[in-house]
């Protein structure tokens, strides 16, 4: 059978990182497969849904590396929804329904307070024509429900293994609202009969929702596809994801964290599988390992520390001819492979690097403690003439050591501070040279021309 899958998103705000992982994994599952990846923007709420939310979630998509097969509005097929939905009422698996919101909210109540489960009585479909007549002329607009039928529901899911539901223990699922615009259930399944979609990746909170679904798909007559149902990502402490980068969207962690999208991309391809978390650089590695066997039904706890861990990783991997041009245009045109072979094991994120360019070029607030400061005047005096190469620290050092019987810590943190204004750094052997003897010089000796 030919894989066929899709990612639906409403276009109703941005890509968060939850849905971007459930786009991730069924993106995976269907290049593992050699399948069509169907894009579906999921656009009936004329209201909330806004072309520029569609154009983030495709750049949010493109930014991860993950590419359609093919794209649908949702909007362009009212007249298909249309049709199938007169086919349902016709056929009396649509129902009318004319209790507010506030009169079922009434009857959950009462239902729960004599210890019922909350369930639609169904009353709707004993109204008389009279009683029909009297709501309508009190200017009531029904809503729809589908009719379940009473009977065992079940499938083999892919993550969850073998779910079983039955139809009367379940609420009649409203699908149109009182405007007689449909809600997410039937638009959903009438698209999945008719672009042939195979397997269906989604949260685990829609579990209940698949059940209704695969009844409707039997009642319209189409082939009821396999499910795969992921448990929904937590923070770090086991609730819900809101806290720093969880609440970010996809372009957010892009612009605004300044992030690399594969440390993303391995982050959320990983979270609840058995296989260890690492950093990946190419996301072929990632089709290749992909299997729903893999994923456990545990919650995943989504770690922004390890995100910046995998980013940094990425990044000290990452060779100078891969972010030439993106160093170009953040302004540094001037920074050569020497320069970023010497810094980027002390980077987290690319824009740290402009930090360290700074320490190599200037200006830099100099630290010279008092107690310090003769020994770093003797140490500038001691500054081997150019040209320098990654030996002229250890040279340098060595030989002031010597003279002034320093060692250890008080040999080398008072010369990084006074050189770099900084406590910790790159390796110095390495930066010295990018510095250079002018600015070496100056810094070293700037306590003794304030004085």
């Amino acid at each position: 059978m030919s894989v066929r899958v899709r990612f639906a998103p409403s276009p109703t705000g941005y890509l968060h990182v939850g849905n971007a992982r459930t786009a991730l994994i069924t993106w995976l599952f269907a290049r593992k497969n050699d399948g069509h990846f169907l894009l579906r923007i999921d656009d009936t709420d004329q209201v909330r849904s806004k072309i520029e939310y569609e154009k983030a979630i495709e750049e949010s998509l493109i930014w991860m590396g993950l590419s359609w097969d093919e794209k649908v509005n949702q909007k362009n097929r009212t007249k298909r929804y249309d049709e199938i939905i007169e086919n349902l009422k016709s056929e009396g698996l649509l129902y009318p329904c004319y209790e507010t919101a506030e009169e079922l909210g009434l009857k959950r109540k009462s239902q729960l307070g004599r210890g019922l489960p909350p369930i639609y009585d169904r009353s709707a479909l004993n109204l008389t024509k009279e009683e029909i007549k009297k709501y309508e002329d009190e200017g009531r607009n029904p809503h729809w429900r589908f009719k379940l039928k009473h009977e065992e529901i079940s499938w083999n899911d892919m993550v969850r293994g073998d779910v079983r539901f039955h139809g009367s223990d379940m609420s009649d699922p409203v699908v149109i609202r009182e405007d007689e615009s449909p809600l997410y259930h039937l638009c959903s399944i009438i698209d999945d009969i008719d672009y042939n979609i195979t397997h269906i990746v989604r949260g685990e909170d829609h579990v209940s929702n698949t059940a209704c679904h695969i009844q409707m798909i039997e009642a319209i007559g189409g082939e009821v596809p396999n499910f795969a149902h992921l448990p929904l990502l937590s923070d770090n402490e086991g609730g819900k994801l809101s806290k720093r980068l969880g609440s970010l969207s996809v372009l957010e962690i892009r612009e605004k964290e300044g992030l690399e999208n594969m440390a993303l991309v391995s982050l959320m391809s990983k979270l609840g599988t058995s296989d260890p978390i690492d950093a990946y650089k190419d996301i072929s590695n990632l089709i290749r390992d992909f299997d729903f066997s893999k994923f456990s039904r545990n919650t995943p706890k989504f770690d922004a520390e390890e995100l910046m861990r995998l980013n940094a990783k990425i990044i000290h991997d990452t060779d100078f001819s891969e972010v030439n041009v993106r160093l170009a245009n953040m302004g540094l045109e001037e920074l050569d492979e020497n320069f970023w072979n010497a810094v980027k094991p002390n980077l987290v994120k690319l824009s740290d690097v402009k930090e360290w360019w700074k320490v190599a070029t200037g200006p830099v607030e100099s630290i010279i403690d008092d107690e310090d400061i003769e020994f770093v005047e003797k140490a500038a005096s001691m500054l081997p003439a150019e040209p320098w190469d990654n030996n002229t620290w250890k040279i340098w050092t060595d030989a002031v050591k010597v003279d002034t019987g320093r060692k250890g810590k008080s040999l080398f943190m008072p010369l990084r501070k006074a050189l770099t204004g900084m406590e910790h750094g790159p390796e110095l052997a390495l930066l010295l040279p990018l510095i250079g003897y002018e600015k070496s010089i100056e810094r070293l000796t700037k306590q003794r021309k304030a004085a």
